[in-house]
């Protein structure tokens, strides 16, 4: 019997032991734990593009494990250090998303530009990420988890230094540039969370896992929000601001360049065994017929996985326009107070951060997907009314209560939608199921930018903040409609026994196959 301990863990070049032969006449994909294909790497529970998995022709991937590794499962020490250096890259690249938005009428003032200008500066991230979604995740499957993790912080490396090139206030165009560079970068990001939890991560630990890598990006947004308006300071001088500008242009290039380097050397592409037994599972479940394409089109088949699509975009494109236009609007109700709009856009992070890890925790422990994802939901809503009627009264303490109390729901849903999504689309890949999540989320997110932007500028704060409302309330509503058909969580509970007990029936004529067990490294 095949035991999964998420506390048996490897070092990854360490030894292994001895593996049980299969029988003559059984192949190694006749049993369930034992991978098709050994030398596909991207991802061990992804059978979305099946010819990566199914035959020595597909798309091949860097590694080479041989049937024995793959067969036992096992969790490895470094996963922690890999999901620790992919949320510190992550962090860096969100930084970078928002320090425009949260001290916009400086840079307006800087550049000589509008505020729709700036406001672009957030929104190409989401604007970029739409086209880019599908060429990135077919590179993902083709070539792996580190080939992508290079790539994306190569490029936000790249965009840092970029932006220094435009301390002048004609030079707009060439913080435009460098911003774009960054939020091609963010397109190998956002999609990873999920897929790194099951490549490296037990069943018992995979949500805690998610939410630890998206916590980096929600981290990079808090950072975002607070240091931008300590290092730039709202002056006349031109000059001097463009002093201020520099160090924080040169500070994030060199934090950005730091983590580049750590990548090419830290960051491996799997670890030896497949660390639960859905990664397993998800070799024999491969079809060698199947192909990339037919992977997006079951998954716009699965009714709940698209209310999912839906609900997550609405939840997250809002949260994607109130962290735009955080400052404006508080600007609006309390003139000067740039850095305790940064604050509040901080608090509102920290506290989703909390509330990310806390969910997380609990999908481990109580597996309650659905129900989980709806409370959090209709708290996001009610905490999205309250902020909404507080905003004005002229009370600041005030504001970051009720704004940190709607950030700990609406911020702390963002992995809690991740996880459920590969709940309910397993086996296909998470890197496909997330980025379409990601995809609705920068598809709600311009449309909810501009508008709210327009109905504020127009009408004032409050109509704006009740236009989110009403889609959060849709959302939640959604929500409620989707079943939670857990897929994954039935192929861990799936015992070796039942399966090969089916493998008999279809191959009478092979022997009684010896099940793999796990195996235990004295390190």
């Amino acid at each position: 019997m095949v035991n999964e301990d998420p506390n048996l863990q490897e070092y990854d070049d360490g030894p292994s032991a001895p593996e049980p032969a299969l029988p003559a006449g059984r192949s190694a994909s006749a049993h369930p734990s034992v991978s098709i294909h050994p030398s596909v790497s991207a991802h061990p529970s992804s059978s979305a593009h099946p010819s990566t998995l199914a035959q020595p022709g597909g798309l091949a991937h860097p590694s080479s494990s041989c049937p024995e590794e793959l067969s036992v499962i096992k969790v490895s020490k470094r996963r922690w250090v890999v999901v620790l250096l992919f949320s510190c890259y992550s962090m860096c690249n969100a930084f970078q998303w928002i320090q425009y938005g949260s001290i916009n009428n400086i840079f307006m003032n800087f550049y000589g530009v509008s505020a729709f200008a700036i406001d672009w500066l957030s929104m190409c991230y989401m604007l970029t990420y739409i086209p880019l979604l599908l060429p990135v995740a077919w590179l993902l499957e083709k070539f792996g988890l580190r080939t992508i993790a290079l790539t994306g912080s190569a490029l936000n490396c790249l965009g840092a230094w970029v932006k220094l090139g435009s301390l002048k206030p004609h030079l707009f165009p060439v913080t435009v540039l460098g911003q774009i560079i960054c939020s091609v970068a963010q397109v190998f990001i956002l999609g990873m969370p999920s897929r790194i939890a099951s490549v490296w991560f037990g069943a018992n630990e995979v949500s805690t896992a998610c939410s630890m890598a998206v916590f980096g990006n929600q981290l990079g947004i808090a950072i975002g929000f607070l240091v931008p308006p300590v290092l730039v300071p709202n002056i006349e001088d031109r000059d001097k601001l463009a002093y201020h500008i520099s160090i924080m242009f040169y500070i994030i290039g060199g934090v950005a360049t730091l983590l580049f380097i750590l990548v090419i050397i830290v960051f491996k592409e799997k670890p030896k065994h497949p660390p639960s037994r859905a990664q397993s599972l998800s070799y024999a479940l491969a079809s060698p017929d199947a192909s990339y394409f037919s992977s997006i089109v079951r998954l716009f088949k699965n009714l709940n996985f698209v209310l999912l699509v839906i609900t997550y975009g609405l939840n997250a494109g809002a949260f994607y326009a109130l962290s735009t236009l955080l400052n404006r609007m508080v600007i609006l109700h309390y003139p000067g107070e740039e850095v305790n709009a940064g604050r509040i856009g901080l608090t509102i992070v920290i506290a989703g951060m909390l509330g990310a890890v806390i969910s997380g925790i609990w999908l481990d422990r109580s597996k309650t997907y659905k129900e989980t994802t709806l409370v959090v939901y209709i708290m996001t809503v009610v905490g999205m009314v309250v902020y909404t009627l507080t905003l004005n009264l002229g009370h600041l303490w005030v504001v970051f209560i009720t704004a940190g109390t709607m950030g700990f729901f609406m911020t702390g849903y963002l992995p809690l939608g991740f996880e459920f999504a590969v709940e309910l689309t397993y086996p296909e890949s998470e890197g496909i199921s997330s980025g379409l999540l990601n995809v609705s989320a920068q598809v709600f997110g311009i449309i909810f930018t501009i508008s709210q932007g327009q109905i504020i500028d127009n009408y004032g704060t409050m109509p704006g903040n009740i236009f989110l409302c009403v889609f959060l309330t849709l959302g939640a509503a959604l929500t409620a409609f989707i079943r939670a058909d857990l897929r994954r969580q039935k192929a861990n509970k799936e015992t070796p026994e039942n399966k090969l007990q089916e493998e008999e029936e279809e191959e009478e004529e092979s022997n009684t196959s010896k099940a793999p067990t796990t195996v235990s490294e004295n390190l």
